[in-house]
């Protein structure tokens, strides 16, 4: 029985781990584009542009390690098509690779911005190791970031700290608004501008030519650098093309099978159907990619658990650190408390929906997690 696992993130890193793990001896294949070995994100927009981790810190495994566990690693290398029926997956070159069981990592790509192409500012995303590297070189400059959600205010966090002069716009009217709402995107507007960023909220860019940008609330600027950050699209082009169910991403079960029993999805890439939300869900999360991954090499090898773990996710700006568990969902939630001083000093953050909790929240406060966590699905 032959495993084929396509993507070189941290989902694929970890699924051919948990193989190996698992005492599984057949062969195993990681079919990755990036021409790096299979390396983890998070550091992309935190300790490697503040200067406190260098690429290698970001490897899941290390190269000698697909070496003695005999899985043959193929950096460099663009899948190009699945045939379900004959359980093939084609690469780039016309090379065949047979599979018993198929896993589809394939992650997503950064969402552009249609507004610049008449600019002549450089222009970034945040996605790559190569991406970060050239970031990490400009941080000190005058920085527009469109987009406050995650990635944008990890990267005005890093660029304050590198000495940069920093302007963010977004259409919302707080920070991280569809994540944690109003009541905690406010105390995250407060951070950011405590920190001396220009935060311009309810604004978009309206137009850019040569290296003059103007806003829709009248403002222009000529920043040296711009960095969009408005979110990412899961990039299941090979899926649809081989004709499994798509919408929005790869749809899988609760276990993480796609339409084809023999194929699984998991990390950024799949749109989940979780046993505890009920609902779907897809989760762009480090947390997400390193349990979905094992959890698809288990199924790979015939376990028949759902993948019940609920979303984790965590954010690192100046001195504050944060840690979220749970999903409010598209029904939103209808009370939140929230106890403690503030997100540097120490605070504790519960969202509920009819009385019960389906998220919560800790930022510095690091002994509190375990006891927020146990309170999900509580009253």
């Amino acid at each position: 029985m032959s495993m084929v696992i396509v993507g070189g993130g941290l989902a694929a890193a970890n699924a051919a781990k948990e193989l190996r793990d698992r005492d599984y001896p057949g062969p195993v294949t990681v079919v990755a584009a990036e021409s790096h070995l299979p390396y983890e994100r998070p550091p992309l927009s935190k300790g490697i542009l503040l200067g406190k981790a260098g690429p290698d810190d970001a490897v899941v495994n290390p190269q000698e390690w697909y070496a003695e566990q005999e899985v043959d690693l193929r950096t460099g290398t663009r899948a190009e098509s699945v045939d379900l029926e004959a359980r093939t997956v084609t690469l780039a070159g016309g090379e065949q690779l047979s599979y018993e069981r198929l896993l589809l990592a394939t992650g997503a790509t950064p969402r552009t911005l249609s507004s610049f192409e008449a600019s002549s500012l450089p222009v970034t995303t945040l996605r790559t190791l190569e991406d970060s590297l050239a970031l990490k070189e400009r941080l000190d400059r005058d920085l527009l970031i469109v987009g406050a959600g995650w990635i944008g205010l990890e990267v005005a966090s890093a660029a304050v700290q590198a000495g940069g002069r920093v302007t963010i716009v977004d259409p919302a009217a707080q920070p991280l608004l569809a994540a944690l709402g109003p009541e905690v995107g406010a105390l995250f507007a407060e951070l950011h501008r405590g920190h001396g960023v220009d935060l311009r909220l309810e604004t978009s860019v309206e137009a850019a030519a040569g290296d003059l940008v103007r806003l829709s609330d009248g403002h222009e600027l000529s920043p040296d650098l711009v960095v969009v950050g408005i979110g990412a699209v899961p990039d299941d082009s090979l899926a649809r093309d081989a004709g499994l169910d798509v919408d929005g991403g790869v749809l899988v079960d609760a276990s993480l099978r796609t339409s084809d029993p023999h194929v699984l999805a998991a990390g950024d890439v799949a749109v989940h159907d979780h046993p505890v939300l009920g609902r779907r869900i897809r989760v762009e999360h480090w947390d997400t990619a390193i349990h979905q991954g094992r959890h698809a090499a288990r199924v790979m090898l015939g376990d028949e658990a759902p993948y019940d773990r609920q979303p984790y996710f965590y954010t690192d700006q100046y001195d504050m650190g944060m840690e979220y568990v749970g999903s409010v969902g598209p029904d939103g939630y209808d009370d939140v408390e929230i106890s403690g001083s503030g997100l540097v000093e120490g605070l504790q953050v519960v969202w509920k929906r009819g009385g019960t909790v389906v998220a919560v929240m800790q930022a510095n406060d690091w002994d509190a997690m375990d006891s927020l966590r146990a309170r999900l699905g509580g009253a």
